[in-house]
Parts: C-alpha cells; structure tokens; sequence
C-alpha cells in the first residue's frame, strides 16, 4: 500500500480519533488545530468528573439521538459504548458505571486519558500542529494560518473536524461556516443544545437564591418526565435535569409560543396525600410551617411555590398540592449559545454521504458536531464524536484506496 497523506482540520475527540484510525491504516497524517492545546472542550468536560459514555441498554442509547439516530446508526454501531469503554481501558483509563448509568473514568479526570492517548498517536507517527488554524479553502488546497505564517497544504484527503459553536473560546468559533456556504454546502442554522434559560425571577428570589440546587424533583415537557435536579441561576435555571429538556423547551419558544418546565416538587408523594395532609394543618399557620409538615417541602422549593403561585393558591389546600405536583416554570429563552454545552445544527446529512465525505467535494471528509445533530448530556455527545470520527476515517481510507 503507498502511504498517503491526511490532513485533520481539528484535534478535538472526533479529529484525533480519526488521526488514531488513519495512521493505524499506514497514513501520513497531520493533525491541524487553532489552539495552543488539542481537546480542550474535552478537558474543561473532564474537569468535575468526565462523563465518557452510557451505559443503557444499546437500543435506548441510539434513540437519545432523536431524528439523526438514522443516520448515526452505522457509526455508532462501529463504535458503541461498550467499544468506549475498551478504548479507554486499551490507554489504560479503567471506567465504571456511576447510579445514573452515567460512565465515568475511574480518576475521575479528562488529562490522564488524553496524555495516554496523546502518546500513543505520537507512536504511531501522527504530527500535530499546534496555533495553525484553518483559514479557507485554496485552489487545490487548504489554506493554512501558521506562527511562522500563511501557508497552503494541498493532502490527498482531508478530515473537517472543527466542532460547533458552543464555548468558542476553547476552539469552536464556526469560521468555518461561510466557507461551506460559499462552496454551496447546506450550513443549518447553529442553535444551544444543553442550554440553560432565563426565568422573569424577582430580585428577591435571583439575590437570595442563585446557585442553589432544586433536588428530588421531576420536570416535564414534551422530552417526557424525567427525575433529577436543576440549579437557579441569576439568569433563570440551569443543570442536567434543564439540559435534558433544552430542545423540547427550545423547539416550542421558537414557535413563539409561552413554555413552561413543569416541576414535581414531592415526586415520592401523591397529590391525594399532599392534598389530605395539607388540609389537616392550621390556616393560621405560616406557609413555611404548613409545607414542611404537610408536604415535606422547604427551603428553596417554598420560595419557588411563592415566586410562581398566587396568594389564593397558596391558602387553598387543593390548589396549593396540584402546583407542588405540576408547578410551571415559565422560561423566556435559551441562554446564548456561547454558554450551551452543545450545539444542534451544522451540516446538513443531505451534504454527506454515507462514508462522511461531503458529496460535491470529493476527497474533503466531515465529523463530530460540525454535523446537524444533537444529544442530551450522559456521555451521548463524546460517544458519537468519537463514533463519527471513526467512521470518517475508515470512509478516507476507503476512497483513498479505491480514487
């Protein structure tokens, strides 16, 4: 086989596990990345506990993908979680299976499995250059922004491999976006996945409560209902438990219509219960005193009933344990997508074929979340980065051998 060489726009998860593939193939391949580091979307993850993969059964796993599991599928059949969870051991990061069935290194940490996988590329002969950031397309070529320069780079294939546009500052900016339009590929408008929103908080509760968890709960929307926790934030309510409904909420204010996360304050009670205890204690008695004792509810979870609930709906024992059940938050708007986890958007499927090369410029290979799909958080997201970028590179490989 004549070795051939591979150019990788982006060292976060998708382009390096490409770059892992590929050399592993024999490829010359150099790995090209605006930042002074590689991965470090990946590392600011890893910081509070790296979320690598899931561990539900396989089928519940790709439906978390929502429409774009048909088209993921075959990548992430290639790469499933248990696959995951080999690979990291193979670099020697041992996982296991946090209560959430969340997967999580055993340290704990993103650095030591990136060092590891780090100097195994390096083995294997992969270069990565470091401050050289991808500036448009050139006759032939790829124009290259370097330290010592400008530069132009004409590989005999090569891997986009630039992220979305969330947390910009660490990477993904999408420059890359006018440039695809400008060669006619379909760019879907970029939106915040796992995202927080703003609430109409009063100053009373933002001074008194932001940062503070709501735990024990369950929220509804149209993602279903789904138990966890959330914190209030000075800007309205952030957390795993909002991130898991960012779409359903955000895909509803788009049609401008009013949205609400509806919360269960006391889901390991039934309304009838709160209702009958609620009724048994003294109307003369504070709100405090009478949530506590009748519906075991207090702190954080009586301010919100005081912030969203009426006067009348607070003394009416009825009323008061149908919103401790189903209490609607109203939400007014995602927060800006510099701050979402996520991005949902990218690339049409439509652009791509199903070796992810894009259709109407051959030779030129796309991956991870540059892509328009999105996930909940629970290691979905790094799981089809590395999926995608894997199955890019056995696409590159295969049009390589068959150009």
């Amino acid at each position: 086989m004549v070795k051939k060489e591979i150019a990788i726009l982006g060292g976060g998860p998708a382009g390096l596990m490409a770059a892992e593939r590929l050399s592993e193939a024999g490829h010359i391949v150099t790995v090209y990345d605006a930042m002074p580091t590689v991965a470090r979307k990946f590392l600011l993850a890893g910081k509070s506990g790296l979320n690598i993969t899931h561990s539900e059964d396989y089928e519940d796993f790709t439906s978390r993908f929502g429409a774009s599991n048909i088209h993921l599928r075959d990548a992430l059949d290639g790469f499933t979680p248990s696959d995951v969870r080999a690979w990291a051991a193979a670099l020697g990061t041992e996982t296991f299976v946090g209560s959430s069935g969340r997967v999580f290194p055993t340290v704990m940490k993103a650095s030591p499995l990136l060092r590891a996988w780090l100097r195994k590329l390096e083995a294997s002969g992969v270069s990565i250059l470091t401050r050289h950031r991808w500036v448009g397309f050139s006759d032939g070529g790829y124009v290259i922004a370097a330290p010592e320069g400008t530069k132009v780079i004409q590989p005999d294939a090569a891997l986009l491999a630039l992220g979305g546009v969330s947390w910009p500052r660490l990477g993904s900016d999408g420059a890359w976006i006018p440039w695809m339009r400008e060669r006619g590929i379909a760019v879907d408008h970029f939106q915040p996945a796992n995202c927080g929103f703003d609430v109409d908080w009063s100053d009373v509760l933002r001074q008194r409560f932001s940062g503070t968890p709501v735990k024990a709960v369950t929220a509804t929307s149209a993602a279903g209902t789904i138990p966890g926790e959330f914190v209030i934030s000075h800007q309205g309510i952030e957390g795993s438990l909002v991130y898991a409904h960012a779409a359903a909420l955000r895909d509803k204010l788009s049609l401008g219509k009013p949205t609400s996360l509806v919360v269960d304050l006391a889901p390991g009670r039934s309304l009838e219960r709160i209702a009958h205890d609620l009724g048994r204690q003294d109307p003369k008695a504070s709100l405090t005193n009478r949530l506590r004792k009748g519906a075991g509810i207090d702190g954080i979870k009586t301010s919100l009933l005081r912030e969203l609930a009426s006067g009348e709906c607070l003394s009416d024992p009825a009323r008061l344990a149908r919103l401790i059940k189903a209490l609607p938050i109203p939400v007014l708007r995602p927060r800006p997508i510099a701050e979402a986890i996520s991005s949902a958007g990218g690339i049409g499927w439509d652009e791509i074929d199903p070796d992810y090369m894009l259709k109407t410029l051959p030779g030129l290979f796309v991956s991870g979340e540059m892509i328009n799909w999105e996930a909940p958080t629970g290691g979905y997201l790094l799981t089809a980065c590395l999926a995608t970028g894997r199955a890019a590179a056995l696409g590159i490989d295969k049009w390589l051998r068959t150009a």
